[in-house]
């Protein structure tokens, strides 16, 4: 099955080496994008090869990720995640859209923030027999298209009731993504719309996190990529057109987020391809 869902963002080290890797990401069905943003698997043969870390930086997002035998749902990670990936392996998921979760199982998403924990927890055991049959296909690329149909039929199956703060969510977080001019989270206040406390709660409850949050870390998402353009770009620049009052406090926030300055992570990026 062909990847149709664009280019992951938040990779900070993309794989290297496509002939050890393949990353595959697939909208789901009409029927279902209002709440799944769209599945993913990754597959790994590393078998004589030394371990790989992947880092990335999580997105406002929940997955549900099936591997090994266990399946883990987990919200967002404010840090950078890390994962070292070794021999033979790989993972199927669900990501599903900001807000998207929450109308399934009315447990604010804040309380995944941080956390990955067994989907029958959350949805019953019903979702433990998911498990067991997607984990009863294999790796092989051609059991994407199994694994997906199994997943939309759990969730057709638990379709929630239409939630107007579903799409007011979305909606934010789509504008907050696409407009380079929302910086703070003042600027996604509109006359007659809700105040800042009711946003705070809305994002607590159906992100897991709060909008200045989701602000910064879709521009250091967007700052990775920026930062593996050859040449990079110049750093007071990049800072301004990300929204920041000075270079000084783009480093700052990068450093602690990445765990390397810009110009350090871009000449890592060089040197890993090179």
């Amino acid at each position: 099955m062909e990847s149709n869902a664009g280019k992951p963002r938040g990779l900070l080290y993309p794989r290297p080496d496509p002939r050890h890797f393949e990353h595959v990401r697939v909208l789901p069905s009409e029927d279902l994008r209002p709440w799944v943003e769209h599945f993913w698997a990754v597959r790994w043969d590393l078998r004589g090869q030394p371990p790989y870390l992947q880092q990335s930086l999580s997105h406002p997002s929940v997955h549900w990720a099936f591997q090994d035998g266990t399946s883990r749902v987990g919200g967002p990670h404010p840090g950078r995640f890390s994962i070292t990936l070794e021999g033979l392996g790989g993972v199927f998921s669900i990501k599903f859209r900001p807000g998207g979760f929450f109308p399934f199982v009315g447990t604010p998403v804040s309380a995944l923030t941080r956390r990955a924990v067994s989907p029958g927890a959350l949805l019953g055991p019903e979702a433990l027999e998911l498990e067991a049959a997607i984990l009863a296909t294999d790796v092989r690329r051609d059991a994407d298209r199994e694994r997906i149909a199994l997943a939309e039929a759990f969730l057709r199956a638990r379709l929630p009731e239409p939630d107007p703060n579903v799409a007011l969510v979305q909606g934010l977080v789509a504008r907050i993504l696409e407009d380079r001019a929302v910086t703070k989270v003042e600027d996604l206040l509109t006359p007659g719309g809700p105040g800042l406390r009711t946003l705070q709660r809305l994002f607590n409850r159906y992100v897991g996190v709060n909008p200045k949050w989701v602000i910064q870390r879709y521009r250091l998402h967007e700052a990775a990529e920026r930062l593996r353009e050859t040449p990079p770009p110049e750093l007071a620049r990049l800072a301004l057109e990300l929204g920041y009052f000075d270079q000084a406090h783009f480093i700052r926030d990068f450093r602690r987020i990445v765990g390397r300055t810009p110009a350090g992570y871009a000449r890592d990026g060089r040197e890993r391809h090179t």
